[in-house]
């Protein structure tokens, strides 16, 4: 891909930073817009029927434009994502019932925020309680209440693989010399991005409105919101300025939006929504949320046999994306192994809780975390070093493009050569003599080796797929447009670089525009670790097209032939001679002139492309993790975490490394902290940051951080993603040496969170 001397492959500063770094960035409510603010009433209920809303008191006080319930103003249910059964469909303000706390019962639209705040609470709402669920495993039995008046059941999803009909005819353990099994829990999380959500609606002329979004994809969101605000497409502007992170979450739709929007229309003035702290963590989709009852089949030389797996997801009280994540979860159930047979069943139900979203990784880290903890318990059953039964069973990188019966085809990989590059690192023999000095002393402080090999799926479900155009401007600058969104990733600089790459014009002369559905034709935003093979990929061969076109214009000026014409820095020249050059300021002048530009040259010198890669790309990796465990107290300090990522082909390695260090410390997050949780009555437990545990960079080790670089052939880059790996390699890599810490005393599993209590309680037992 990087010519000699290219700046394509190199640690290059990100051009974002100082304004990141200086808070010159404006975010959704720094906007300098004369918006009305709309706060929401809540409910305080998880399952009930709305006897009464009493909006009376709140009408009258000082500042209030508006209080709007269902009836006051009406807008149709709203259908999180398309898979779903229409029957569950959302009232943006609820209609009748309430679903979980937090479900939005009015709205109050006011001059200021404070005066907002004040009426929300003068609103007075009675409710007639009804039966609760709360617990997914619960949600699926057959006598458990069902949540949505009008269905059978509380399973809104199932996926199955093979058939019932294939399943009940083979059997995935025969031949297997051992069979073990384990009840998998992937605790719910949530997203907690540092921005919380938010909008602006601002109506415009006729029936036209731009909205300002906190998204992480602007084009999804004009297309779901125009028809619920009653507009088409090209009606509705939407732009996201600069976003404090998503994550996933601020890929989904919010009905607050829709709510918003509608207000803005009634009152024919702007409307701002900013989300608190506290609403961030009841009504932003949360993730994960999967119980996964696991058995694999091993023989004594550690070959697997087969895996099957029965998966309970929840998908909260309305389900959106997160109800079908499970289906990605069983496409990549084979992990980075050869399993002759996999037997995957899910079932997603609803319960009286948060809706599940995208979460980093979005039913990936679930398959990694089932997998490879499974692993672990194979190679105790028959007693063989878990990295030892891992290489045993790799898929080998002959087998590549590699179709699996899962429905997936991997593109690129050589598992072991990951694997062995971080046993290295690590010093796993010396690591593993210092864990049996330990343990042969009976010393308190017991040590845990965590291994775990993953595959992840890159610009899944569709998404390879993606616009990027460049352009040259008369003044030797140049302009890039693209489909995804920023919201931290370094996309301007990564962009930039290839801009430079390709054409010699200096990346800080290069212009990006993305989230911005008036600049952008399309695009399907940034999500699934997919931006730099689908949008940097359409930006590469746009400035190809560009530089092609800029050779034959600067020929003519330069009275050579097309094929001596080569880039130097901010200009063309011929081949061999240097002092004959021209710039490209003046090669788009000639562009844009059309009676000095040659025949048959199109006016400009703009390039775009919808860029397809034909199918997902593969990353994959292995990550060691070691921690210390004091057997008095169970606390658990991570000592060492280290990780080799394959993203094929780096485009920056400071960008890349900088995606493992912020996945890697979500990924620890959820093994050893993260937990939200719900009593028996749906009552949230940990709804603030000063209840839910998010690790701060003082809890945690500096990550080791490398790469190997196995290409893609899905793209001219090569590039696989890396905004995910490090979430999905590091979780289960700290859960094993967690469980492998406490092994010797008997304890074969701990659920995560692996909390100083749940550690301390399994200590106890043991």
């Amino acid at each position: 891909m990087a010519a000699s001397g290219s700046i394509l492959g190199n640690p290059v500063q990100r051009k974002e930073d100082p304004g990141l770094l200086t808070g010159a960035n404006h975010y959704v409510d720094d906007l300098d817009i004369d918006a009305a603010q709309m706060v929401f009433v809540r409910s305080s209920e998880a399952h009930a029927e709305i006897t009464s809303i009493d909006t009376s008191e709140a009408e009258s006080m000082p500042g209030v434009l508006a209080v709007y319930t269902a009836d006051s103003l009406p807008m149709d249910a709203f259908q999180g994502f398309p898979m779903i059964d229409p029957g569950f469909n959302r009232p943006p303000l609820a209609a009748g019932r309430v679903r979980y706390v937090g479900d939005l019962v009015a709205a109050v639209v006011a001059e200021t925020q404070s005066q907002g705040s004040d009426a929300a609470e003068m609103i007075s709402v009675e409710y007639s309680s009804l039966p609760i669920v709360s617990d997914i495993e619960a949600a699926l039995s057959p006598d458990s209440p069902v949540v949505w008046e009008g269905q059978e059941s509380n399973v809104c999803f199932a996926h199955i693989a093979p058939e019932d009909e294939v399943q009940d005819a083979s059997d995935p353990f025969e031949g297997a010399d051992a069979v073990v099994s384990e009840r998998i829990v992937t605790q719910r999380l949530a997203g907690v991005p540092m921005e919380p959500n938010g909008c602006v609606a601002v109506p415009g002329d006729g029936e036209a409105m731009t909205l300002y979004l906190s998204t992480q994809a602007a084009h999804s969101m004009r297309d779901a919101l125009a028809p619920a605000l009653g507009l088409e497409a090209d009606q509705l502007r939407v732009i996201a300025p600069w976003v404090g992170g998503g994550f996933g979450p601020k890929a989904a739709c919010y009905v607050e939006y829709i709510v918003a929007g509608k207000a803005a229309q009634a009152l024919g003035r702007p409307v701002r929504w900013t989300e608190t702290r506290t609403e961030n963590m009841l009504s932003m989709v949360q993730g994960r949320a999967m119980v996964m009852n696991t058995e694999l089949g091993v023989r004594n030389d550690g070959s697997i046999v087969g895996l099957r797996a029965n998966v309970v997801a929840d998908a909260g009280a309305y389900p959106v994306i997160g109800a079908i994540l499970p289906l990605l979860t069983g496409m990549l159930s084979q992990a980075v192994y050869d399993m002759p047979v996999i037997h995957f069943k899910a079932h997603t139900v609803i319960t009286n809780t948060t809706p599940i979203g995208a979460y980093r990784g979005a039913g990936r880290p679930e398959a990694t975390q089932m997998v490879e903890r499974i692993m672990d318990k194979a190679a105790v059953a028959i007693g063989m070093d878990p990295a030892e039964l891992r290489r045993k069973n790799f898929i080998q990188p002959d087998a590549f493009p590699a179709a699996l019966q899962t429905g997936v085809t991997y593109d690129s990989g050589e598992y072991e050569r990951a694997l062995d590059a971080v046993l290295d690192a690590s010093g796993y023999a010396d690591l593993r003599a210092d864990q049996q000095a330990r343990r042969a002393a009976g010393d308190s402080k017991m040590l845990g080796i965590g291994v775990s090999s993953y595959v992840e799926i890159t610009a899944p479900v569709g998404l390879h797929i993606e616009y990027g155009s460049t352009e040259v401007h008369e003044d030797g600058t140049a302009s890039i447009r693209v489909g995804t969104s920023s919201h931290g990733q370094g996309h301007d600089t990564a962009f930039s670089q290839i801009v430079e790459g390709v054409l010699g014009i200096s990346m800080d002369d290069v212009t990006h525009y993305d989230a911005d559905t008036a600049e952008v034709p399309s695009g399907a935003g940034t999500l699934g670790s997919r931006s730099l093979q689908t949008a940097g990929s359409a930006v590469y061969l746009s400035s190809h097209a560009v530089l092609e076109k800029g050779k034959q214009l600067a020929a003519h000026l330069l009275e050579a032939s097309a094929d001596d014409i080569v880039v130097a820095e901010g200009s063309l020249a011929v081949a061999g001679v240097p002092t004959s050059s021209v710039s490209w300021a003046d090669i788009a002048k000639l562009a844009n002139d059309d009676a000095a530009r040659p025949s048959g040259i199109e006016a400009g010198l703009m390039a775009e492309e919808n860029f397809d890669g034909t199918d997902s790309t593969f990353p994959f990796g292995s990550h060691v993790a070691v921690v210390e465990i004091d057997r008095d107290t169970g606390e658990v300090e991570l000592l060492r975490h280290i990780a080799v990522d394959d993203c094929g082909t780096i485009m920056n390695p400071l960008i890349v490394n900088g995606q493992q260090h912020g996945g890697i410390a979500q990924g620890v997050a959820q093994a050893l902290y993260e937990h939200v949780q719900y009593d028996d009555d749906a009552n949230p437990l940990n709804a603030s940051l000063m209840d839910y545990l998010v690790p701060s960079a003082a809890e945690l080790p500096s990550f080791e951080v490398s790469n190997t670089e196995t290409a893609s052939p899905r793209n001219p880059l090569g590039a696989k993603g890396i905004g995910e790996s490090g979430t999905i390699g590091s979780t289960p890599a700290v859960h094993n040496a967690v469980c492998d810490a406490v092994a010797h005393l008997g304890i074969d599993h701990i659920d995560m969170p692996c909390s100083p209590q749940a550690v301390w309680r399994a200590l106890q037992n043991a």
